[in-house]
């Protein structure tokens, strides 16, 4: 087999001398220089010539895939001056590229987990899809409990637990604290556990998606002092230093005594009205309520492996969603998952 490389050189040549732009220049370097170009298709096709002229041809080869390579460069060298000297004004400021900003949630479950280490509190994380004792029993919510049925619970196909039950996605974080005082046995506890929930609910303040965040802590004379304390340095930390917190009698099951947690309104600085003496539409009474918290309920600690008669313990549970919406006074929960970017841009 005869190979004609002047021939194959000269067509390779007069190829590139024609470009008239960098993509077509680039597109030429590819077919001869690339991988299956022309240049290692000459190359694997020596071994079909004769021995006493392979050597010859080898280094006809190299010496032809030299001069395409500098010819290429040259010519790169020639179109790049004309576009700059033609096309471009250098003077010109570049393209601002936007830049993306984080999610105002996840911005949120930043700022919570830097405040409560400043508390010694760990960072937990524990499963989205559930099972129903975690979730219920094991929070002493017996099985006739509203909060069970399906129009409040997501219950997923599969096989149910032998001792755990159906499986769920996890409608609260609390079920949190059972695998935490599991986990470690025994206390000190200090767990900060923030996670995605899932409840069939949609509407201004509600999504069936939304995160939580769940703060534990159980050691030896724990009480509702040290809750309150807790719960004041959160509030000054996250919503402001004018911020205050009060706590009032509510029922849970996991929790005796419980509390609901109100925060001074961030828009009217807790006054109800606003600076023209309007009423404030944000809380109309100077209050807005944060989330549940209280006592854990001896059930709950037994549950949990823990000693109820030595040890006690605080826990409370909140919305990220809602504490972004308090804090930034945003009036539809739904506006986090629209994906409007003239809404979050603002964050």
């Amino acid at each position: 087999m005869e190979i004609d490389i002047e021939q194959e050189k000269k067509h390779a040549l007069d190829h590139i001398k024609s470009s008239t732009s960098l993509p077509v220049l680039i597109q030429i370097e590819t077919e001869l220089l690339g991988r299956n170009g022309k240049i290692n298709l000459l190359l694997k096709q020596l071994m079909k010539i004769k021995p006493e002229k392979r050597k010859l041809a080898g280094m006809s080869i190299n010496v032809m895939k030299q001069e395409i390579a500098s010819l290429i460069a040259k010519k790169k060298k020639e179109l790049t001056q004309t576009i700059d000297s033609e096309k471009i004004d250098t003077t010109m400021p570049g393209i601002t590229i936007p830049s993306g900003t984080l999610h105002p949630v996840t911005i949120a479950i930043t700022e919570i987990s830097t405040i409560f280490s400043k508390l010694g509190f760990i960072r937990m994380s524990y499963p989205e899809v559930e099972w129903e004792y975690l979730a219920f029993d094991a929070l002493n919510m017996p099985k006739t409990h509203p909060a069970r049925d399906d129009f409040e619970t997501t219950f997923v196909s599969g096989d149910s637990h032998p001792k755990y039950g159906k499986m769920i996605l996890t409608p609260h974080t609390s079920s949190g604290q059972i695998r935490e005082m599991w986990r470690l046995k025994k206390p000190p506890i200090r767990m900060i556990n923030i996670g995605k929930c899932y409840r069939p609910n949609w509407d201004a303040t509600h999504t069936p998606m939304f995160h939580q965040f769940e703060g534990l802590c159980v050691d030896e004379n724990i009480n509702i002092t040290h809750l309150k304390g807790a719960l004041d340095f959160f509030g000054k930390e996250y919503f402001g230093e004018a911020t205050q917190t009060r706590l009032r009698p509510h029922h849970f099951q996991f929790t005796e005594p419980s509390f609901e947690v109100d925060i001074s309104c961030t828009m009217c600085r807790g006054s109800g009205k606003l600076e023209d003496n309007s009423k404030c539409k944000v809380c109309k009474s100077g209050w807005l309520e944060l989330g549940g918290t209280g006592i854990v309920h001896p059930n709950v600690l037994k549950a949990g492996n823990i000693d109820s008669e030595k040890y006690s313990g605080w826990a409370f549970g909140f919305g990220i969603e809602r504490v972004i919406m308090m804090k930034y006074g945003v009036d539809d929960i739904r506006n986090y998952y629209s994906g409007d970017m003239r809404f979050l841009n603002q964050f």
